[in-house]
């Protein structure tokens, strides 16, 4: 029996037709805003052309020509009112493109290696091996935390647009620590935070844990 060929990946030119494809239908209201969130998120961890068929399946087709329908015969022409859109569709179109531009942005340039970490819309917790040199992580709408060894030196780069990063005894160098060559935490973002903890923080529930009960 003849074995099938595995499928051909994609990337991000493929996942970008398909999310303005979405955005299309968001607009259309064919999607509702939280349809189209749930979609987008899937849309960018595609691996396959099979898994972005599978998110517009149900769409109609692009640039489908909409059916004439004949004027009522008046003899002044009176112009359409203009529909207002629901308040969630007017959003959509503010957050919407930040999300995108956020997940091309940092999820597609700043996150390049199979330890590195990228949170959407939730939280990922991102582990330190022993002895590596440089980590990439990027928070959108999210959460990142990610966990170094004990008496690992962190030297942190990068920033968050509208969002956080912390980094307390991870980044602080103690009296009479060897000069070894630190990890590099590179963070990016928008709208998220990400937070750089020792194995013990972590263990202890971290720095949010640590501020109540401060």
């Amino acid at each position: 029996m003849t074995a099938e060929p595995p499928e051909i990946r994609i990337g991000d030119r493929q996942r970008r037709a398909t999310d303005d494809r979405l955005r299309a239908a968001l607009d259309d209201g064919v999607l509702t805003l939280t349809e189209y969130d749930e979609r987008s998120r899937q849309c960018f961890a595609a691996r396959v052309q099979r898994d972005l068929d599978a998110l517009v399946a149900d769409l109609p087709a692009p640039n489908a020509p909409e059916p004439a329908t004949p004027a009522p015969a008046s003899a002044t022409p009176v112009a359409p009112a203009r529909q207002q859109q629901p308040w969630f569709h007017r959003l959509g179109r503010v957050v919407v493109p930040i999300v995108v531009l956020g997940a091309v942005v940092f999820g597609g340039t700043r996150v390049t290696g199979a330890d590195d970490g990228f949170a959407v819309f939730g939280s990922r917790v991102v582990p330190v091996a022993a002895g590596q040199e440089r980590v990439e992580v990027a928070s959108l709408f999210g959460s990142t935390e990610v966990v170094v060894p004990d008496g690992t030196v962190v030297q942190q780069s990068g920033y968050l647009v509208f969002g956080s990063i912390r980094c307390e005894d991870a980044c602080r160098v103690p009296p009479g620590a060897p000069s070894e060559r630190p990890v590099t935490v590179d963070a990016g973002g928008a709208f998220g935070s990400v937070q750089i903890v020792t194995a013990t923080e972590a263990a202890q529930g971290g720095l949010r844990d640590r501020d109540d009960d401060d």
